[in-house]
């Protein structure tokens, strides 16, 4: 008999197909996604749940998965589940890394350089029909070449953003909770610095940070006030690592030059004053969405359940402890 699997959105075809092959499948083709009553209703007599960053997997929830044995994620960010509740049920949690690094990568200097050289004003400008003559100061922006870019966080993303700076002879130091190794330092040329010396030198700040307990507001009041008023940060990790409103009023304030967003605290609402402001990028959690991308990620999200439906180990298990339970 065939293993139950739901499938809480809507993902690539090849996937679905894929999962049909092995499993019966109960596909929520919508955009939409499930309530939290309708999730948990919809997992019931599942064996894998093949979900979203928007699917909210709390303690008390998976506490009433009864028989759920996987929960793959369409995700590299895994903070949508209670990843030690679901290791105590002895459900395994995987994600889908590696495949998205370099896609988001270019976005995050996409947004960079969109925020250091005004891009996303330039096009309203041009749009708007105010563009009259050309003058020498007209929209003029950073430079990005030859400056210091901070990275908070020299995981995957983190030291693809660092192999994007050397194209351009940029200074890169980094920060993380553990130092990378000296062999890696080398090959990207990368200075290892603390919090508040990464701050104060950066000339554009990064943040590829996993969303927990010791980055939730890593970026706030305080810390954008020791960044230089040219500065410029990017986030393409998760919303929360900033204190929203905060940013919105440094930029607001021109405590910082500019900003440029892919991720919010509170998806989709933006804070109001951001929507306002011109010297911010905004983007809707697009970091990994290109075509490819996310047709691997809905695959390799696929593979994963049906590893573990077929009591294989994941290729991407992010809790090995959870096989004992």
């Amino acid at each position: 008999m065939k293993p139950a699997v739901l499938v809480t959105k809507r993902i690539f075809p090849e996937a679905v197909e894929l999962l049909r092959r092995h499993a019966e499948v109960d596909y929520v083709d919508s955009d939409d996604g499930l309530s939290p009553e309708e999730l948990e209703a919809r997992s019931r007599g599942k064996q894998g749940i093949v979900s979203q960053l928007t699917d909210k997997f709390t303690a008390e929830r998976i506490e009433r998965l009864e028989g759920v044995r996987v929960i793959a994620n369409v995700a590299v960010g895994f903070d949508n589940v209670d990843l030690a509740a679901a290791t105590r049920q002895g459900i395994l949690v995987t994600n889908t890394p590696d495949v998205l690094t370099d896609t988001t990568a270019d976005l995050t200097f996409a947004l960079l350089l969109a925020a250091a050289r005004r891009i996303v004003e330039a096009h309203r400008f041009v749009h708007s029909g105010k563009w009259r003559r050309w003058t020498i100061d007209l929209l003029a922006g950073r430079d990005v070449h030859h400056k210091t870019l901070g990275i908070f966080g020299m995981g995957r993303i983190g030291q693809a953003v660092a192999r994007r700076a050397a194209g351009f002879s940029m200074r890169v130091l980094y920060h993380d909770a553990r130092r990378a190794p000296e062999a890696l330092e080398r090959e990207l040329s990368l200075e290892f610095t603390d919090k508040l010396g990464l701050l104060r030198e950066s000339d554009f700040v990064t943040l590829h940070v996993p969303l927990n307990d010791s980055t939730r507001k890593l970026i706030g009041a305080a810390e954008l006030r020791e960044m230089k008023p040219s500065a410029i940060l990017v986030n393409t990790s998760r919303g929360p690592v900033i204190d929203e409103a905060a940013l919105a009023q440094a930029l607001a304030d021109r405590v910082i030059a500019a900003a440029g967003l892919d991720v919010f605290e509170s998806e989709p609402h933006v804070h109001p004053l951001l929507l306002e402001l011109e010297n911010v990028v905004l983007a809707p959690h697009i970091g990994s969405a290109s075509i490819d991308t996310r047709r691997k990620m809905s695959l390799l999200a696929a593979e994963n359940a049906l590893a573990a439906l077929a009591g294989r180990r994941p290729p991407n298990l992010l809790n090995p402890e959870a096989i004992s339970q």
